[in-house]
């Protein structure tokens, strides 16, 4: 049943309206209407909202410059649905070619298919590149749930960092097996690229110590506090 969509703001109503609350596999996911934007909270945890988007439309961007050149239809696993900004931007770039969403969250998935999230995300879903699969992304990484495949990238952006997970799940993630889980699943010269609400320098030598190459990353200022940034690895080819 599609989810009721919320009424328009009227001006100065700026505080927080919950849209949707569930009870889902990890715990209570909720989607927040704030002013005119949306925003998802995990277990209390603030993860994203509708406000910028710089960021996880920079980690798709960065991840297809950095590929090598002339690589064609390059796949790309895009770790975490949110509120659809990196899938809006990797179905833009007609140069992607399959693109699949591992979500793990009912709801998020609900909220794009059927409810408020639609709105951003709806071209995205329709097209034929794209597929979302409902799945733990530390268990697909790993291949223990869903489809062993390999990518040329994959963009991750299930947590606020390395270093400020949502779940204790998915701290292996970021050390070193999981690590090269995430290089295993990549093609040869494939591309890491991993959201972050803070520069690190710690996960940057933990990815060139998993054996990756050209680590590097890049910072997007925000209004206040530190800047969000995107690690970059390369599989050597």
């Amino acid at each position: 049943m599609p989810l009721p969509m919320p009424t328009t703001p009227t001006e100065g109503d700026t505080g927080p309206v919950t849209v949707d609350r569930r009870e889902g596999p990890y715990g209570e996911v909720v989607l927040r209407r704030r002013g005119g934007h949306f925003e998802i909270i995990a277990n209390g945890c603030f993860l994203m909202d509708t406000s910028d988007g710089r960021s996880e439309r920079l980690l798709i961007d960065a991840a297809l410059t950095a590929l090598p050149d002339g690589r064609p239809s390059p796949t790309v696993l895009i770790g975490g649905l949110g509120v659809g900004f990196s899938l809006v931007r990797a179905a833009e770039e007609p140069r992607w070619g399959r693109i699949r969403v591992v979500e793990r969250e009912p709801a998020v998935i609900d909220w794009h298919r059927a409810g408020p999230l639609a709105r951003i995300s709806a071209p995205a879903l329709a097209d034929p590149r794209t597929e979302i699969l409902r799945a733990d992304l530390v268990g697909h990484v790993r291949g223990t749930d869903g489809p062993a495949d390999r990518y040329d990238a994959l963009c991750l952006d299930i947590d606020n960092g390395p270093d400020w997970t949502v779940t204790e799940d998915n701290d292996g993630l970021y050390g070193p097996s999981g690590l090269a889980a995430c290089r295993e699943r990549l093609t040869p010269g494939g591309v890491l690229a991993v959201w972050s609400a803070r520069p690190s320098a710690a996960f940057e030598d933990a990815l060139r110590n998993a054996g990756f190459v050209k680590v590097r990353t890049e910072e997007i200022p925000v209004a206040r506090g530190v800047p969000d940034a995107v690690h970059l690895a390369i599989r050597p080819a």
